[in-house]
């Protein structure tokens, strides 16, 4: 069954054909490195690792890179003010997003570069494009010259022809919106701001600019042209349309055939701000006693390229969602395991919902309609081989749907559940009946085995 991906490029779905057969490259515009990231970034990974993972169910051989911005504006700025080293600063945040990438169950990519260990391969491309003309030096910094390539627009649908230039016809800032599109920096001369990041090379002493970067680590990894680029939507421009354009000017070659871009999270339907307390990183969503499981499967349930609106309410009915089909799975694994029946035990996956799965989750990554054939998969009573076809699914989803869960029962919980026990020993069955609904309000379901009580979460 054939994958396919909606493309930014082209505003349309298209059949995924790799340009090497059985293979697929794949870069991912990492995170800065100047705070832990936000769950709009996480948003971003989560649907980069998806993606990943279908590419691996579609058998295709998988090289991901995987940047990490370590020196750009903001690094620099929120380093000097913490009065730390660059380097001894973001790896305070190298570190956290590590940890994210381990709790929320990301696989790793096979390359994760550093901005600042690919200077020279910027350098590279920065003097390609002054010798063709299309790159310039001024006061400040070298320029690209964006009326120099003539398909500067094509990935966010920008007419040149229909802007006015600002004042200075040129901007320095690493990011900035299409109200200020001009000439950009690819290369910033030393300044006094920059304190003591800065690179002595044949271009000039300086730092790069943050576009730059990334044109220069994909390529050294994936090549001068490779099959997929993903982000979120807020980097189409300028970030992605710079690459494009430096990137194609250097090497006259076509950047990347297929751009996948995921829509913002909203936070109660608004942007997420510090000033209005709606900033939220997943040590607060496991400080509100979520798992970063409960997350992930929150961020299934909606398409990849809609806008997420993230309420608590609404992961609450995720995590419930989300334990109710673990329970499920629980109980399905004790009938399969330890039953009777050698076919029920020994059944392949089940081929009729393998092919069902498949047929939505290669349509453009359809994580909604996936998760539909695998609940009622679960549901199906007469189904054959659940828990072989369950494990084929989870490799796409990553919600370690077979694992036992580890689950820490609250204190007041431990409390009811000894009350419970002694209302049965004393035949109070009205006041343990109760007791166990009162539990189940609290989120916890328990079942009366002959070796004691069993806890899950309701």
């Amino acid at each position: 069954m054939e994958l396919k991906l909606y493309n930014t490029l082209t505003r349309k779905k298209e059949v995924f054909k790799p340009i090497k057969k059985g293979e697929a490259g794949v870069y991912v515009c990492g995170p800065t490195i100047y705070n832990y990231i936000h769950i709009g970034n996480l948003r971003a990974y989560l649907i980069a690792d998806i993606l990943r993972r279908v590419l691996k169910f579609n058998n295709y051989k998988i090289k991901e890179v995987m940047n990490l911005t370590d020196v750009d504006d903001k690094t620099i700025r929120d380093s000097q003010k913490q009065n730390k080293s660059l380097k001894e600063f973001t790896a305070i945040y190298e570190k956290g997003f590590l940890e994210d990438i381990k709790l929320m169950n990301l696989e790793m990519p096979e390359v994760m570069p550093k901005a600042t260990e690919h200077i020279n391969e910027m350098v590279e491309i920065i003097k390609q494009l002054l010798d063709k003309k299309i790159a310039y030096k001024t006061d400040n910094g070298i320029y690209f010259s964006i009326k120099k390539f003539k398909d500067y627009g094509k990935l966010s649908n920008i007419n040149l022809k229909k802007l006015k230039t600002g004042a200075s016809e040129r901007v320095l800032k690493d990011e900035y919106d299409k109200e200020n599109i001009n000439d950009f920096a690819i290369w910033k001369f030393y300044s006094k701001e920059d304190g003591n990041v800065f690179w002595n090379t044949e271009i000039g002493k300086g730092r790069p600019g943050w576009h730059i970067e990334c044109s220069a680590m994909s390529m050294k990894y994936l090549g001068k042209h490779f099959d997929i680029h993903t982000g979120g939507e807020d980097l189409i421009f300028p970030h992605h349309e710079n690459e494009i354009a430096q990137s194609e000017c250097a090497t006259g070659k076509k950047f990347v055939n297929y751009w996948l871009h995921n829509g913002w999270v909203l936070v109660d339907n608004r942007k997420m701000s510090k000033s209005l307390g709606n900033f939220y990183n997943l040590r607060d969503i496991i400080k509100k006693e979520y798992s970063p499981l409960d997350l992930r499967y929150f961020y299934l349930t909606k398409n990849y390229r809609q806008r997420f609106n993230f309420t608590w309410e609404n992961l609450k009915a995720s995590k419930i969602a989300y334990n109710r089909l673990k329970n499920i799975i629980s109980e399905i694994k004790d009938n399969e395991r330890h039953s009777a029946y050698p076919k029920l035990r020994n059944a392949g996956a089940n081929k009729p919902y393998l092919k069902e799965f498949e047929k939505a989750i290669n349509n453009d990554l359809d994580t909604p309609k996936a998760l539909q054939v695998l609940w009622k998969l679960v549901r199906d009573k007469n189904a054959k081989g659940k828990l072989n076809t369950i494990e084929k699914i989870d490799e796409v989803f990553g919600l370690k749907l077979l694992e036992k869960s580890e689950i820490k029962i609250p204190i007041k919980i431990k409390e009811l559940i000894k009350g419970r026990e002694n209302a049965r020993k004393n035949k109070d069955w009205k006041k343990a009946d109760n007791l166990r609904d009162e539990i189940k309000k609290l989120g916890y379901i328990i079942d009366d085995a002959k070796n004691g009580v069993r806890v899950k979460r309701g």
